[in-house]
């Protein structure tokens, strides 16, 4: 009920997070055999807290201080919601105990850096040249664009002709393709030659040709139709992996044991990027090379004060050096 409740409230990228914060919350109460709401109390909520922290529950690991936050955050507008139809007490929602964030906490520090960035591409030029993997990391890279933003891309959007080659970005809700900002966040992005190739040789080979739920036909595509986010975020985890490029671990760990080696595992090798870091790892290269915020923040829909915060992964130093070049009397 309060998943339908908020249906024309919450995008359609939201809800399902909604659905799995909520699940951890179910997973507890059947284990505390609490069965009815109105039972709960503040030192209960206080339990639960520390119950998800630690990471308890089918399927379920530690959380950081943010993550924890956001997933008692929607517990609290659960119950406000159960509230709201005379399902639990008026006050219970208020009883959920959420932690303090500091400002450092609130932005990851995880970043794909460009280095690591170009030497991957390399590899996948090389040896799974227009690849789904390949053209994935290759259109996150060129254009700095979400996993969301990719996905969306219909052959219809693409213009890979002699000249000025781009990629076109539109908010399609209504089959399954919104973006973060809506229609704000439409724009076309102008890929380089290079770029335009390899997409047109993904598309005219490893390509599937299908079309996806709503007779569209995507990009990026799998043998089901078009990827979901999760998929794109998987390709990401996997290949950022430096033992899946025959490298040597730089964490000590021996192959055979350990549990990052497989596909669906990927995500737990310290090495492993996903989708927002190499977004971050592009707005790094861009403003080391001096590209300017604003033509930075065009091309990849971010604000400044987002591009600072989130993903501008430059330190002190390289920023204060770059000043240098603008400042006459140095």
């Amino acid at each position: 009920m309060y998943i339908e409740g908020r249906r024309d409230e919450l995008s359609d990228q939201t809800l399902p997070s909604h659905v799995y914060r909520l699940e951890a919350f179910t997973q507890w109460c059947a284990e505390e055999e609490i069965e009815n709401l109105n039972d709960l109390s503040g030192r209960d909520l206080y339990a639960y807290r520390v119950w998800r922290r630690e990471g308890n529950g089918e399927g379920r690991e530690q959380v950081a201080t943010i993550t924890l936050r956001g997933q008692l955050a929607t517990l609290r507008a659960f119950l406000r919601f159960c509230a709201d139809i005379n399902a639990v007490p008026e006050d219970l929602f208020s009883k959920v105990p959420l932690p303090t964030v500091s400002a450092s906490e609130g932005v990851s520090d995880s970043t794909l850096e460009p280095e690591r960035a170009v030497e991957i591409l390399d590899y996948l030029q090389r040896y799974h040249y227009a690849s789904r993997k390949h053209v994935t990391l290759l259109l996150l890279w060129h254009t700095g664009a979400r996993a969301g933003g990719i996905r969306a891309i219909d052959l219809r959007d693409c213009d890979l002709g002699v000249g000025s080659p781009g990629l076109q970005f539109v908010h399609r809700p209504e089959t399954d393709t919104p973006l973060k900002k809506g229609e704000k966040g439409e724009r076309w992005n102008t890929i380089s030659g290079h770029v335009a190739g390899v997409l047109q040789d993904y598309i005219d080979g490893p390509r599937k040709d299908v079309t996806d739920g709503h007779g569209r036909d995507p990009l990026l595509t799998t043998g089901h139709g078009r990827p979901t986010v999760s998929t794109i975020r998987d390709t990401m985890y996997g290949v950022t992996r430096p033992c899946w490029r025959g490298e040597d671990c730089p964490h000590d760990r021996d192959p055979k044991d350990c549990e990052a080696t497989t596909y669906t595992s990927a995500s737990k090798c310290p090495s492993s990027r996903s989708p927002h870091d190499v977004r971050s790892g592009r707005v790094t290269a861009y403003r080391r090379e001096d590209v300017p915020r604003r033509v930075v923040g065009d091309r990849l829909d971010a604000s400044d004060d987002i591009l600072d915060r989130h993903y501008d992964r430059r330190n002190a130093r390289e920023k204060a050096n770059q000043r240098r070049d603008y400042l006459p009397d140095l």
